[in-house]
Order: C-alpha cells, then sequence, then structure tokens
C-alpha cells in the first residue's frame, strides 16, 4: 500500500469563471475509497514546495491528498496583479469550494500552511462544502500583526538583491514575478494593518488543530490566541520548541504526528 500512496498523478482543474488551469496532484486513494486532505499553501508557496509532506500524511491516515497550486504560483496560470486586500476571501469562498466540486471530493479535511491556514479558516467558517471533517493550520494568521509586516519587508528585500528571487524560481518559473510580488505588495499594503478574520471563527463547528513554530518570525502566540478562543468546533493547539514558519518542513515528524492523532479519530482509523 505504501508504494500506492506515495504515488501522484495529475489532476486537471479549470476555474469556470475565468477558464484558468490549476496546477493540482493527487496523492493515494480517490475520494470514493477514501476521506481527502486538500493541503492548502503559502503565500510563496505551491505544489512542489509541499515536498513529500502529503504522500507521507496520506500513508500515515489512509486518506487521499489533494495538493493544487493557486493561480500566480507554480504551474498554474498567472493571475493580474496587484491582489486585493481580501484575496484570501475569495479563494476560501469562491475557488476552494470549486476545487472540492471539481475534484469529486466527498470527505475532507483542510491543511493549511500560514496564508492557506487562513484561507481554510475563512472557508470552515464562511462557505464549507458537505463533509467537511476538521481543520489544521500551520502558522495560520488571523489579523495582521507588526511583526509580520517587518518580516515581509525584510522578505522584500532579499527579493530585490536575488536571493530569494533564485530560491523561488525553480518552483514557480514564469510565475515568480507574479507570485512574490502578489503576496508581498498586498500584505505591505496600508489598507492590510486592518485585515482580520477572526469574525469567521465563531461559526466554525468542526474542530480545529492550530500548530506555530515558537520562534516564527510572521506570527506570534496571540494568533493561536484569538484562535482557540473563538473557533465554536473546539481548537487544539500545538507549539513547536525551537520552529520557525514551516513546522511541516523543519521539524516534519513532530507535525506529522500531531496532524495524524488529529485526523484518524474523525475518519476511523485506516493507515
Amino acid at each position: 500500500m505504501g508504494s500506492e500512496i506515495s504515488r501522484q498523478v495529475s489532476v486537471d482543474l479549470q476555474l469556470s469563471a475565468t477558464g484558468d488551469r490549476l496546477e493540482a496532484a493527487w496523492i493515494g486513494p480517490p475520494p470514493d475509497k477514501a476521506p481527502t486532505v486538500i493541503f492548502l499553501h503559502e503565500g510563496l508557496g505551491c505544489v512542489a514546495l509541499w515536498r513529500d509532506f502529503p504522500a507521507r500524511l496520506a500513508a500515515m491516515t489512509g486518506c487521499g491528498a489533494l495538493v493544487y497550486s493557486r493561480l500566480g504560483y507554480g504551474g498554474s496560470a498567472p493571475c493580474p496583479l496587484p491582489r486585493k486586500v481580501d484575496f484570501m476571501h475569495h479563494e476560501a469562498l469562491v475557488v476552494l469550494p470549486e476545487v472540492i466540486r471539481q475534484s469529486g471530493v466527498r470527505e475532507y479535511l483542510l491543511v493549511g500552511h500560514s496564508d492557506g491556514g487562513s484561507i481554510a479558516l475563512i472557508h470552515a467558517g464562511g462557505n464549507p462544502c458537505p463533509g467537511l471533517k476538521g481543520v489544521v493550520t500551520l502558522a495560520a494568521h488571523v489579523f495582521c500583526e507588526r511583526l509580520t509586516r517587518r518580516s515581509i519587508q525584510a522578505a522584500r528585500q532579499r527579493y530585490l538583491n536575488g536571493e530569494l528571487k533564485a530560491r523561488l524560481s525553480p518552483y514557480h518559473g514564469e510565475n515568480t514575478h507574479c507570485a512574490f510580488w502578489g503576496w508581498n505588495d498586498v500584505w505591505l499594503h496600508p489598507d492590510f494593518r486592518d485585515w482580520r478574520i477572526d469574525d469567521f471563527l465563531p461559526a466554525i463547528h468542526v474542530p480545529v488543530l492550530a500548530i506555530q513554530g515558537e520562534m516564527d518570525p510572521y506570527g506570534s502566540q496571540a494568533q493561536l490566541d484569538v484562535i482557540q478562543a473563538k473557533s465554536a468546533g473546539g481548537v487544539s493547539v500545538e507549539v513547536i520548541a525551537g520552529c520557525g514558519h514551516a513546522p511541516h518542513l523543519e521539524n516534519s515528524d513532530i507535525a506529522l504526528a500531531a496532524i495524524t492523532a488529529f485526523i484518524k479519530p474523525r475518519i476511523g482509523a485506516r493507515g
């Protein structure tokens, strides 16, 4: 079963509103055989930047894994810039439900990193499709902190001096400019200082696992505190010592164990 689980196949997704193609991959059993874990990447992420984490989680849980790149990232179609301040709302309330319908997903859980975690929370509290069983966030944002903007400003300098652009180019190709500036410009927009999504949290009636690195330069413990205080479905919190912004890559064994323990009771143990 392990080799079958790890096999990745392309999924054909095309947004009906624009006709734009989304890069997507499926790992493990199809949606009529097992629940699906949908992976929502960070502000500079894409399918490839999840590395082997989706395949490992699929193998440990027995779930299928659907991984896709949002418009302007990875191998997906480019998108117009600049992004709007409410771009995560559109991704959560419009795009993600369409991805779920097109993919034939039935029972599902969301695993979202950074911006992807915020998108997962908005979706769960705003327009969840039937079959949502739970949400896992990795370094999600529910409001804009000064700490976050300072780190994003520092990333801007690393991109301008070529270091960060060189690291992103192998994953985003022709979308590298779109991926970086689409993320960086909107987070540093003056209007984004007032951005927050905690009004969606009381409408989340599924369990949430919120994971964050203790040394995350993009968000503080205050993000977890708000998620835990306001979500209605019950929240478990995991703070990983010595970890930064990407728990699934920096401390993958700890993150995998925590997420697997969260998922299995909600689907029936299958791994």
